[in-house]
């Protein structure tokens, strides 16, 4: 299910590695000797084994050539990585493959969490991902916890033989090339190798298990109201608004003169069914009312939800919560709760029947209401923009899908086109707008943003529709865009947005805006990347921004408890200390050549006392502390309550240090000292301590 470049780019790539040697062929990792079912982790290797598990390798290629580096402090370069087991992730932020492996990164990277670092190496398909700004937010809104180098001119790609999207490549605590396997569904691979890695690397002594850190991009931001909101529905009858907050996991009810109704979800994620305050969902997107029920696309616990509105109980309606990695096929599909989805996007309701946008498999899917069966219905499974009918066609991630009562039309987000469905006696699937039927799938390539008609007219990366009077509108999101398409004279004419990213009212200016939706003479945006929705009057075109008066953020979860402190403790001589103010406690830290420590995150300490705590203040005990720091020394405080006495206090300072201050690879380290402290009239007001890691 990996996506192939064009014949051009991968002549392009040809051309750029063609200076490495035969022998140097970049082997995928699949080809390595298996060793059955059972992962290599739980065989270890003999303490005394010596044997290399992938020898004859070769060093791997730099990471030199990327545009910015992201989600971290600064560039990261294979040295700085070294004894490290390192997978990097070459992706592209529009594409479902490469949505669909970060579980399986996840996974991989809290089994191995000393062991293993994940880079993601950001190869643009779309002009738009270019531009580190927009990547920035996809980091954010794809919770990616580990760092990404902008690789907008692909050099690292062509440098690593890469020719999909998207491809892992495992690479090995000593800097050598181990494999590489393009796809996704690989999780039990990269498992099983890792594992035989982390045994031999680990018995020779090159395996590097200290923490390291990285400055993540969504601890810069601040909480908001709405989180990259996907999608909006408007109940013109019911004067109500439904929005998916998809990185809340939650649906927001508000009415249209903006009152908090409900909130459906407790917005962590989860796949609970029941009442509003004990749901949960997983980045929601499309939803499609019919009567009293709310159908929602549970988009990444792959499954369809059935909201009674009335009762105020969420259940799940089909899916089982795993993925789907099966291509289906006309006549699969199956019961509603067995059969695996895979990404639904959007649904709608049309003659008694749910229609679903599913973008894994690049279809659309159709339920009977009221029936036990789902099955696949448009599109061949194919990812390409190909018309004809329903079951040859082609779709290429289908992202939203409306009805005008008659025909069902949709956006394939990857092929850049406004798609309309016949799904009555006629069976037939046909372009309105963008490109279509370009052979070797070159129709995937063809995007732009011109304004025309048909076949001509270039939109880039479509994700939100609605019909209204029989035009569509479509959210042309990547090129920050509002475009009016004529389904019949296949017009497409730019509606709203000044093209350039933004939060802007007059001119109205968006940021990858991915869902629509109009009641009465007003078009509701979902305005994703900022966080917001707007309001726009359809005659005038005068745009505000709708605020859910009274909706806050979720409270967000508890924090784990700190782990005990497992290290060494430095255990110092009594000290007299004067009881007439704070006591001052300077420590310096004794770091490796050309490491300070990191000036981008808060060095913290925690003062516990094991004796009495009559003399020191109760405010400053058992609770972790923020301290002032430079690139080599920090200082604070411990405050005093002025009484004589004895007592012993446990100090632990957390701290994070990184090549310059700045690098990308922050190393995480914690010291801790018990020091014997006599309280009197006269005494000294400052310690020094020193810190190694």
């Amino acid at each position: 299910m990996s996506r192939r470049f064009s014949v051009s780019i991968i002549l392009t790539l040809a051309a750029a590695i063609a200076w490495l040697a035969p022998s140097r062929s970049f082997p995928l990792l699949a080809e390595h000797p298996r060793t059955g079912n059972s992962p290599i982790a739980a065989q270890p290797l003999a303490a005394n084994q010596t044997e290399n598990p992938f020898p004859g390798r070769f060093p791997a290629p730099s990471f030199d050539g990327g545009t910015e580096w992201l989600n971290t402090s600064g560039p990261i370069s294979l040295q700085d990585l070294r004894g490290k087991i390192v997978i990097l992730d070459f992706w592209t932020y529009c594409c479902i493959n490469c949505m669909h492996i970060l579980p399986d990164l996840k996974y991989l990277e809290q089994k191995y969490p000393n062991e293993l670092v994940v880079i993601g190496v950001h190869s643009a398909k779309f002009d738009n991902e270019k531009e580190s700004e927009n990547i920035r937010e996809a980091i954010m809104r794809y919770e990616i916890a580990h760092p990404v180098v902008n690789d907008s001119e692909m050099t690292i790609a062509r440098k690593y033989q890469f020719s999909s999207w998207p491809t892992l490549v495992l690479i090995d605590p000593e800097g050598n090339f181990v494999g590489r396997q393009p796809g996704e569904g690989n999780r039990e691979l990269f498992d099983e190798v890792i594992g035989k890695m982390v045994a031999y690397h680990r018995a020779k002594g090159t395996l590097d298990e200290k923490p390291v850190k990285f400055n993540l991009e969504r601890e810069k931001v601040e909480p908001t109201p709405l989180r990259f909101p996907g999608k909006v529905l408007a109940d013109e009858a019911g004067g109500r608004l439904f929005i998916t907050d998809s990185n809340h996991n939650r649906i927001v009810i508000s009415s249209f003169t903006g009152q908090l109704l409900d909130i459906i979800g407790t917005g962590a994620i989860g796949a609970k069914d029941g009442g509003y305050a004990e749901a949960s969902f997983d980045h929601p997107q499309g939803v499609a009312l019919v009567k009293n029920d709310l159908y929602v696309a549970d988009t990444e616990n792959h499954l369809i939800r059935k909201i009674d509105l009335k009762k105020k109980q969420v259940a799940t309606l089909a899916g089982t919560g795993v993925q789907s990695h099966v291509r289906p096929t006309f006549g699969g599909g199956g019961t509603m709760r067995k059969t695996a989805l895979n990404s639904p996007w959007s649904i709608v309701e049309l003659k008694d029947h749910l229609y679903v946008a599913m973008a894994g498999p690049h279809q659309l899917w159709r339920h009977h209401l009221g029936s036990d069966s789902i099955v696949p219905f448009v599109g061949s499974g194919r990812e390409d923009i190909i018309d004809g009918p329903l079951r040859e066609s082609a779709l290429a991630q289908p992202s939203d899908i409306v009805t005008d009562g008659q025909v069902l039309y949709h956006v394939d987000s990857e092929g850049s086109a406004v798609r309309r469905d016949d799904v009555g006696p006629r069976a037939h699937v046909s372009t309105v707008v963008g490109p279509h039927d370009i052979p070797q799938g070159q129709s995937l390539f063809a995007f732009g943003d011109i304004d025309g008609v048909g076949d001509a007219v270039r939109l880039q990366h479509p994700i939100g529709l609605a019909i209204h009077n029989g035009s569509l509108y479509v959210a042309d999101t990547y090129n920050d865009k509002i475009k009016k398409v004529d389904p019949v004279a296949r017009t497409a004419v730019t509606w709203l947005g000044t093209g350039e990213r933004g939060k802007g009212l007059e001119p109205v200016e968006l940021f990858e805006p991915s869902g629509i939706a109009i009641a009465g003479n007003t078009m509701y945006i979902a305005d994703t990347n900022n966080h917001r929705i707007l309001a726009t009057d359809l005659t005038t075109k005068k745009t505000r921004e709708f605020v859910v008066n009274g909706l806050t953020p979720p409270t967000p979860p508890k924090t784990t408890e700190e782990e005990p402190y497992a290290g060494k403790t430095d255990d110092l001589p009594s000290s007299t200390v004067s009881g007439a103010g704070p006591l001052t406690v300077q420590v310096n830290f004794e770091l490796p050549f050309e490491h300070e420590l990191n000036q981008l995150a808060p060095l913290s300490y925690k003062v516990t006392v094991n004796g009495s705590q009559s003399v020191i203040d109760p405010e400053v005990i058992g609770k972790r502390k923020r301290a002032e720091a430079d690139k080599t020394s920090a200082t604070f405080t411990i405050p005093l309550t002025g009484k004589a006495g004895t007592t012993e206090v446990t100090l632990t300072v957390n701290y994070q240090y990184c090549k310059h201050g700045t690098g990308g690879v922050c190393r995480f380290a914690t010291q801790q000292w018990k020091l014997p402290l006599t309280v009197a009239s006269q005494g000294t007001d400052r310690i020094t301590l020193t810190a190694k890691p």
